[in-house]
């Protein structure tokens, strides 16, 4: 008897046979040209829209500087009338805000890039791209010490004539990059020792705010090189009631909220900068019950309406930079609070439309939404969802 072994044969009736004929008959659906499959599988054409003009009064623009994975920020375009998405920007490591010139010529953003995506030759670049259409249409190298830090606004600006793009470093040196923007070249740095972040107050004028409560007033010739300077007095108590740098401009005069809730309001005039005023957000019974101001960008105005909104929340010293559970509203004439919106959710950032019907959005940086709403009532108009990764600072047009 032999002892090698056999299977036994498939039978008609054998499931495996069946189960061979299946899978040949699968197998021959996709590899025919003209089945069915493939007719199902015909590839979309991709389709590319330009926007609808060069910016509208109701758009914002949402910047991210996704600290899931920071080689890559973001800023994303809605328009606040419908809640649709318009456009994304990939931004580079380290991202800090976009910036919107007055004519909505070009979309402007300091990015930089490692070429070892988190390591290896750092390149820094402010990156100009189309209003329109959203792509880069040129790039200007700068210094690479471009500041790192929790996005802020004050670390970019333009002088009022949209001529020079100013850029805070910190290497830990501090100084300021100055960038002609018509001959898109890199002209100048600014030593600013002590002193940080950029407020213009002219066409060819800056402060930069000093540790020790005073600022450094800079002048800038048509070049862009300095011809003046002045370390200006006290403008606040840099140990009893230091401001916060999120300020917000109102003509020639650049508004602060201190850490205890009073504004303090820096006025340049004539190449001078000096504290023109200070009045408090709180009355005493408030103030004792912790309310305060705080957030990423907690301070909006509407120039026209001549209001200005506040994130505020009740703490303790040194919460400044904890979210609003509600946003308080002032006459700037009068320096009453005339409102009080009660959030539904806390809030670190808010921007308000310059528009006569005023659009007021706000984000938190730990939920990835958008909310919109009516700058005058205050009602709540929508929630914008999936908005990216965690939302920092808002720039609307």
């Amino acid at each position: 008897m032999s002892s090698e072994s056999h299977s036994p044969a498939a039978t008609s009736n054998d499931p495996r046979r069946h189960a061979g004929f299946a899978g040949a008959a699968i197998l021959l659906a996709f590899l025919m040209p003209g089945s069915v499959a493939l007719a199902q599988l015909q590839p979309e054409p991709l389709v590319r829209q330009d926007l609808p003009g060069t910016g509208s009064a109701h758009w914002v623009w949402v910047n991210d500087v996704v600290f899931h994975h920071m080689v890559d920020g973001k800023a994303f375009l809605f328009d606040g009338d419908s809640g649709n998405i318009l456009g994304m920007l990939s931004t580079g490591f380290g991202f800090g805000s976009v910036l919107v010139p007055g004519n909505r010529s070009v979309i402007i953003s300091p990015e930089t890039y490692f070429s070892r995506g988190t390591r290896g030759t750092r390149t820094d670049v402010v990156v100009l791209y189309d209003p329109r259409t959203l792509d880069p249409i040129g790039e200007i190298a700068i210094p690479a010490k471009r500041s790192s830090n929790m996005p802020m606004r004050a670390t970019t600006a333009l002088t009022d004539d949209d001529r020079f793009l100013l850029i805070y470093n910190f290497t830990p040196a501090q100084s300021v990059t100055v960038i002609d923007l018509p001959a898109r070249k890199f002209v100048g740095e600014v030593d600013t020792p002590g002193c940080a972040l950029v407020y213009p107050t002219g066409p060819r004028s800056f402060f930069s705010l000093c540790g020790d409560g005073t600022a450094l007033a800079i002048q800038l010739d048509d070049a862009g090189g300095v011809i003046a300077r002045e370390r200006t007095p006290e403008l606040f108590d840099a140990e009893q009631d230091p401001v916060t740098e999120k300020a917000v401009r109102d003509g020639n005069t650049w508004l602060f909220a201190s850490f205890a809730g009073d504004i303090v309001a820096v006025q340049t005039v004539q190449g001078r900068t000096r504290t023109a005023a200070r009045w408090s957000l709180t009355t005493a019974e408030e103030r004792a019950q912790g309310w305060r101001p705080g957030g990423m960008q907690h301070l909006a105005l509407h120039l026209t309406g001549r209001r200005l909104y506040s994130l505020m929340h009740q703490g303790g010293p040194d919460t400044h930079k904890d979210p609003g559970a509600e946003i308080w509203v002032y006459d700037l004439a009068s320096r009453e609070r005339t409102q009080r919106i009660v959030l539904e959710a806390p809030l670190t950032s808010i921007a308000v439309t310059g528009d006569e019907r005023p659009l007021l959005f706000g984000i938190f940086i730990g939920a990835p939404q958008l909310r919109v709403f009516d700058a005058r009532t205050g009602a709540a108009l929508r929630t914008i969802n999936e908005v990216g990764f965690t939302p920092t600072v808002l720039v609307s047009y």
